[in-house]
């Protein structure tokens, strides 16, 4: 079954680039919504997370704060 998983992140943030790169390596599919020039994104991914820095993943509702390989395994199961 596939995941519904949205990637928060900026062109120049080196574990936003991580991530996308760890979720590309499993063949996993994902959206990517740049948050430094869609305000909206931008809005919606602190309401979500309460940050303001990137990267924030959320698979199937739940919020990673940051590159975290353990946790990205964890909800992917």
């Amino acid at each position: 079954m596939p995941h519904d998983i949205i990637v928060y992140s900026t062109p120049s943030c080196p574990y936003c680039h991580m991530a996308k790169d760890y979720l590309d390596s499993k063949n996993i599919a994902f959206t990517d919504k740049n948050v430094a020039i869609d305000e909206d994104a931008s809005e919606e991914m602190v309401k979500k997370s309460g940050q303001m820095g990137v990267p924030v993943i959320e698979i199937d509702g739940k919020v990673i704060i940051g590159f975290d390989r353990g946790a990205i395994d964890e909800l992917l199961k």
